[in-house]
């Protein structure tokens, strides 16, 4: 797989060589670390949600993710109560999908419980993949490891496809293609 050159004339991963919103996440976002409890349940919740999608739906309405989530504060989404999944499920600026909800506010309870062990920053953390990648892999030995690890902690929707995808999100591992402006920073 090579990077493709787009009309700046900069070297990029495949998926990013266009403008546009999906070229900003790759350039600014995609594979960079993030820190804090709520930066991660976000990612976790925002890869749960785009399982069928486009990722460009979900950037497009990730600031009203992060409003109907309250920021992905892990404590205020596990208090929701079955009328704040009602109006979830009427409001437009989101994925209104029944399962993804409710998968949101289990891993959001999952999160809380999590505090008591390790967390689950650290508990992602803990599955870095350590070897050379495969650029062409939708799932590696961790991932499938991590996908795991969070089943058996009660989080739902956290296949080792969907954790593979955080895993290159939140730079556990340098998702760029040798050749991208990006890889190795």
């Amino acid at each position: 797989m090579e990077p493709v050159t787009g009309e700046d004339g900069v070297l990029r991963c495949l998926w990013a060589g266009g403008p546009g919103p999906m070229r900003d996440y790759h350039d600014r976002e995609w594979g960079v670390p993030v820190r804090g409890e709520a930066a991660y349940l976000e990612r976790l919740t925002l890869e749960a949600f785009q399982s069928g999608l486009s990722w460009s739906t979900i950037l497009a309405k990730r600031p009203a993710f992060r409003t109907a989530f309250h920021d992905f504060d892990a404590e205020a989404i596990a208090a929701f109560t079955e009328e704040d999944h009602a109006r979830l499920m009427t409001d437009v600026g989101i994925v209104r999908n029944r399962l993804k909800i409710s998968a949101t506010i289990t891993n959001a309870r999952a999160t809380v419980a999590l505090r008591e062990a390790e967390g689950l920053e650290a508990l992602i953390l803990s599955h870095a993949p350590t070897g050379p990648l495969d650029h062409t892999a939708t799932t590696s030995p961790e991932s499938v490891a991590l996908s795991k690890a969070l089943k058996k902690r009660g989080f739902v929707f956290v296949g080792p496809t969907t954790m593979y995808a955080l895993m290159q999100a939140i730079g556990l591992f340098d998702p760029h293609l040798p050749g991208c402006f990006r890889h190795g920073k």
